[in-house]
Parts: C-alpha cells; structure tokens; sequence
C-alpha cells in the first residue's frame, strides 16, 4: 500500500476543489481503514461549497462509503481485512469519503450482502440514514415509531395511514421502503404521475400528484382513509409550501418530521422536527448502530431495500465537481452520481 493517498479537498471556504496528495490515516482503537471502491454525490456536498459552512479548511467532503476492509485496529473482531462493507462517513477528513481510503468506527459498519454491488450500496448510507432517524428516532429528533428490529414491531403498524412527501426523492424512495417494512398502509406519496409505477414497486400504494393543493390532496387522502386520522407525514421536500402542506394534511395530534429547517410554527395540537440525519450524532448512535452493525444488510440480501439507479462519473475523484455542478444546476433526476476514488 502506497504511504500516501489521492483525496478531492476543498481548498478554503467558498473555495475550490483541488486533488492532492494526502496521508493515509492509522485506524485508532475500535476503528477500520477502509479502501473505498464507491461514493456518492449528495447536494449537501455542494451547498457547503457555496455556503462555506465548515469550521476548518482544507476539507474532504463526502460521506457515502463503500468499499474493502484495509486495516483493523485494535480491538476490531468482527471484520477482518478484504470484507466488503459500506457507512456513512463524517464531515472531518479521516472520515469522508472524496478520497482513496478513510476510518469508521467498527460497530457503525455494515456488510455488503453478496447480491449488492459496490455502487449500489455507495447511494445509500445518507438517504438511509436520514429516512431511519426521520422515521424511528424519538421526538424531538424522529417520529418516535417503533424501528422494525424484531418480529414484534416488523409490520407492527398495519392499517395506519403515513404520508410521504416527494416520493422520487432519493429520501423519499428510502422512507416509502421503510414504511412498507414497518407495515404501514395505506401509504401516500407525492410525485409527478410519471413515477407512479416506479413508486409503487417501492410500495407506496397511492401516488398524489404533487400540483395538488392542500385542501384537495387532504380530501382526497380522507377520501382512501375513510377519515382514519393522519398522525405521520414525513416532508422530504421541506420548502414552505411542503411543510404547510405537511401541517395542513396532520390531524390533531399528528406529527410531521421535515429534512430542512423548519418555516413555519405548527399548532399547539400538532408536532414537527427536523431530522439530522447524522449516523455518529449523540442522539442517533444507539439507533444507527443497530441499523447498520446488524439490519442493513439482512434486509438488503432479502430485497427489503432496493437499490437506486446510479451513474458513474469517469475519471475518479476527478468526476466529482463537474457532477457536483450539475447537481447544483438541478441537472440530475431520479439517479445517484457515483465516483471510483481508485480509478482517479
């Protein structure tokens, strides 16, 4: 193994991005060193681009992992060295995933089930991340819905409606699938009626066109419900519009959980939260290691979770800026951008 490695760094707030060499970093005590074969492109790689958000510069962005054990260090049993794992990483540059090789905290990793692919599993840790926590966290971080660990609470929340909105989304696709496994229906979801068919593979049982207003998509949901009160709606737009749309359509005592900062102040008798959906925050470790350390991959390998349509950029790290712009330019659709940081 090479001393060094290739890593993508934003150069200074507001900066660049240049590739240059950098160490190769010593996974510590309960850590791995992991070769990354695949990560994916988020839009918040680019928002903290421009909105030069970071502390501490130069920085490696990413946080979608997939790749080989390289290295143990000490006290790691579980893995051994050329397992095929996937995380999400953190934005601190021992962490991230723009580079040739980065650490994770062992018990936070999961295995790539033989049926998955590299690239299909780089397009998940974030979305799912945030999907999980959104869902199953307790207030004031989730929803406070019973994770889908055990027999007990798989399908535990048969004929309880939850409303998701902005279904084609990379996040919406993950909570409609998380939905289905914990067993709620019917499930709702907006999207343009082009994604109908796709959506409902995901199981989402009714698709809402999105030009709706909320009046009318609300009665049109009491219509399917015959009036069963809506207590979940998960808001994976997060705009203004979306998130009174998302209060309008709770009833009393429902709660809505949104991916961006909240606009708008609910009711007294109606909750809302945004979701950080960070795999090592404080609030989230106990439920992410769970989910990563010991369901990810069963629920992957049984085709509970499908995978999202990927391209690959070429070049290596090379790709991501350009591919960055063009998500920045809204010029990506229904697809995960994926780099090789090996080929660059």
């Amino acid at each position: 193994m090479s001393p060094t490695q290739k890593a993508l760094f934003l150069d200074k707030k507001f900066g660049n991005f240049v590739l240059e060499d950098t160490e190769i970093y010593k996974p510590g005590p309960g850590e791995i060193l992991i070769k990354i074969h695949a990560t994916s492109l988020n839009p918040v790689d680019w928002k903290i681009q421009k909105l030069g958000v970071l502390e501490k510069y130069p920085a490696i962005l990413g946080t979608d992992i997939a790749g080989e054990v390289e290295e143990l260090g000490e006290g790691v049993s579980e893995f051994k060295v050329g397992d095929r794992v996937f995380i999400q990483g953190t934005y601190d540059n021992r962490g991230s995933s723009f580079q040739q090789y980065t650490t994770a905290v062992a018990s936070s990793v999961a295995r790539i089930p033989p049926n998955w692919t590299y690239d299909q599993v780089a397009a998940l840790p974030v979305v799912l991340s945030c999907a999980y926590i959104g869902l199953y966290n307790k207030n004031p971080y989730g929803l406070g819905i019973d994770p889908p660990i055990s027999e007990a609470t798989e399908g535990k929340y048969a004929d309880t409606p939850i409303v998701v909105l902005g279904g084609s989304t990379s996040v919406g696709q993950m909570v409609i699938q998380l939905a289905q496994l914990s067993g709620f229906s019917p499930i709702f979801t907006t999207a343009s009626p082009k994604h109908t068919v796709f959506l409902k593979s995901l199981g989402a049982t009714h698709i809402l066109d999105r030009s709706l207003s909320s009046s009318d998509m609300r009665a049109e949901i009491k219509k399917i419900c015959n009036d069963k009160p809506i207590h979940f709606v998960y808001d994976t737009v997060s705009s203004e519009d979306t998130q009174r749309t998302a209060l309008d359509i709770l009833d009393s005592g429902g709660q809505m959980v949104a991916v961006n900062p909240l606009k708008l102040t609910p009711s007294e008798d109606k909750k809302a939260f945004m979701v950080l959906g960070i795999l090592r925050a404080p609030h989230n470790v106990e439920l992410t290691e769970t989910l990563y350390h010991d369901k990810i991959s069963g629920w992957l390998e049984r085709g509970l979770i499908k995978p999202n349509n990927v391209e690959i950029l070429p070049n290596g790290l090379s790709g991501i800026p350009d591919g960055l712009a063009r998500m920045q330019a809204d010029q990506v659709s229904g697809t995960k951008l994926i780099a090789h940081p090996q080929e660059t």
